[in-house]
């Protein structure tokens, strides 16, 4: 049920972005799919341009982004730029949704480590990718419980195809 739900709410996001709809509050909790792991480490999916300002705003230091940039991912082209002009830095590691490699792991593991003292918010299109990844980094990397791990992702979706087996359960 909680994919069928980001499957409506990622639509939702593309009304909002290329229509005059608000659907959603300017705060980074608005943020779709938004889910906070620890004080100093939250997720979500596209947040809009408003949301992250305010992320810069709520003393967060690093974005990072595992979303390709296009309009099919409901983009924030000139994201960079927004964040950068805040004093965020902003880290671009486009994961293909149809292919995960360990390699795109690894790089998130590296950036994980450089900023694990920094307020560090995490998003992709709708949370998908990054729920995934940090089921691996919660579960390998810092030894959380996967039960508590799996109901986390489980808010945003259950993974299926190429994500079941990058997670593990396959």
């Amino acid at each position: 049920m909680s994919t069928i739900k980001t499957v409506f709410g990622f639509l939702g996001q593309a009304l909002e972005r290329y229509t005059p709809m608000k659907l959603s509050g300017d705060r980074p909790e608005d943020s779709f799919n938004y889910q906070e792991i620890t004080d100093r480490l939250s997720t979500s999916g596209q947040p809009n341009e408003n949301q992250l300002v305010n992320i810069a705003k709520a003393g967060f230091t690093t974005v990072i982004n595992l979303a390709p940039v296009s309009k099919l991912e409901n983009s924030i082209i000139n994201e960079a730029e927004i964040l950068q002009g805040e004093g965020v830095e902003y880290i671009h590691l486009p994961v293909d949704f149809e292919n995960p490699t360990e390699e795109d792991y690894a790089r998130f593991l590296k950036h994980m480590a450089d900023k694990s003292g920094e307020q560090l918010w995490v998003h992709c299109a709708a949370n998908m990718r990054v729920s995934a990844f940090m089921y691996r980094y919660r579960t390998t990397e810092l030894g959380e419980a996967e039960k508590e791990v799996r109901a986390d992702m489980n808010e945003i979706w259950e993974p299926f195809g190429v994500w079941r087996k990058f997670i593990g359960w396959e």
